[in-house]
């Protein structure tokens, strides 16, 4: 018990002293966790920790919720949010999204996904054309050398891109509200594939 303690206090050492180079509240944490480990109350030690390596998630979120494009001229934006840790993790990876709006009611989503489960299906969809070719409002696609599908039902306004980048990354726009995919192909165009690749899954 105490070896494995010591472990993460060692681990959570390192990150904080990464995160920052100054005192502020990780690096408090951390002080305060190894004061109470050499107190004996290792409990206390344990939640301490947890708190600090909770902070030090945030940050790294953080970091990744600028990966997503400011909004096109004429529309507006809402905040990124993601969904990285906890339940929402073990089932569908690492989730980040971001939803843009004009005044006409147009809105398009972007959303990053990491290790997820629909990886497999779609590489199966891509791979074996009869998976397609049942439903004719799917139809393959390809960005910036990337594969995958677009869906588009004859006479909406709603389309749905579904890229995979490497053997991990899943990207997916949504467009609502709009006469063509041409809004929803300029958000994709304007992320960096090979940044958000290397910060999602190196």
């Amino acid at each position: 018990m105490r070896t494995k303690i010591t472990s993460t206090l060692i681990l959570a050492a390192t990150l904080g002293l990464a995160a920052t180079a100054g005192a502020d509240e990780v690096t408090d944490q951390l002080d305060a966790a190894k004061r109470s480990y050499q107190a004996g109350e290792l409990r206390r030690a344990v939640e301490t920790l947890n708190f600090a390596v909770a902070k030090i998630q945030e940050r790294i979120t953080a970091g990744l919720l600028e990966l997503f494009p400011p909004p096109l001229e004429g529309w507006q934006a809402d905040e990124a949010q993601s969904q990285s840790g906890g339940l929402a993790s073990m089932l569908t990876g690492t989730n980040l999204s971001r939803r843009y709006v004009r005044d006409d009611g147009a809105e398009v989503t972007l959303t990053l996904m990491a290790d997820s489960p629909m990886m497999p299906m779609l590489t199966m969809a891509i791979t074996m054309p009869f998976v397609m070719q049942a439903n004719e409002d799917l139809k393959t696609y390809s960005l910036q050398g990337e594969r995958g599908m677009i869906e588009h039902k004859a006479g909406s306004q709603e389309y749905k891109v579904t890229l995979m980048v490497g053997s991990r990354l899943l990207v997916q726009g949504e467009g609502t509200g709009i006469q063509d995919a041409a809004p929803l192909e300029q958000y994709l165009q304007a992320l960096d594939l090979n940044a958000i690749q290397k910060a999602l899954t190196d």
